[in-house]
């Protein structure tokens, strides 16, 4: 198999995400919550290897007729933004009346706006403010059930987040703490993939796993600006 043939390989399994995408969408529409989140878990994990695969065989050179980084996107928003979104909408328990209204039009509205902004990645490749990972944030208001007005306010904050210059690291591109990062990224979607497996059982100790997880990978970013400056 030559290199290009690896390259193209990489953006097809790139596009695999939005078969994944429209497969956690059906089951969505089914209100098969479960199966939804599991798609988005393979997504979530293509998504992660990806990355790589495209730097090692380096498709803008040898597989030039695909834009990788706009592929990435688009399924991303499929992945990140619009499919969570809709769950979170959708599903009776999580957001009620107005609020549903008021969640997905600023999540969509806002993460459309962000994956557009050209300063979304810092020199360390970490990401610019919240880099509009609901489908995190959506797993695990699913798995602890939090009170409706605690999920907007995170939807809120989250998405006034995108355009501050806080720093979220990237799990495989931000160098510093990545011996930290990586198994943590990791880990998340090991307990993503439980949680969503055994139904979000309130017994599960997933739960606690995505906590901590989700806590560290959201927070590790500013916590570099803090421990190394603002441009740390």
């Amino acid at each position: 198999m030559t290199l290009s043939h690896k390259a193209l390989g990489v953006h097809l399994l790139t596009a695999t995400g939005a078969v994944f995408a429209m497969l956690a969408m059906l089951a969505a529409v089914d209100g098969n919550w479960s199966l939804m989140f599991l798609w988005l878990v393979v997504a979530f994990f293509v998504d992660g290897i990806d990355g790589p695969l495209a730097r090692r065989y380096d498709v803008k050179t040898n597989s030039p007729i695909y834009d990788g980084v706009l592929l990435d996107l688009i399924i991303d928003y499929l992945t990140y933004v619009f499919v969570p979104a809709y769950a979170l909408f959708k599903h009776p328990e999580m957001l009620p009346g107005w609020t549903g209204w008021v969640a997905i039009m600023v999540i969509t509205f806002t993460s459309a706006l962000y994956f557009a902004d050209t300063r979304m990645k810092t020199k360390d490749y970490s990401f610019s403010g919240f880099p509009g990972c609901w489908n995190m944030l959506v797993l695990v208001v699913f798995a602890i059930r939090p009170d409706y007005w605690v999920i907007l306010g995170l939807v809120v904050v989250l998405s006034i987040a995108m355009f501050l210059p806080i720093k979220f690291v990237h799990p495989t591109r931000t160098a510093r703490w990545r011996l930290v990062t990586l198994p943590m990224a990791l880990a998340w979607t090991g307990f993503a993939g439980w949680a969503a497996w055994v139904d979000f059982h309130p017994e599960s100790w997933a739960h606690y796993g995505l906590v901590i997880t989700s806590i560290y990978l959201i927070a590790a970013g500013a916590m570099q600006q803090v421990v190394y400056g603002k441009d740390g």
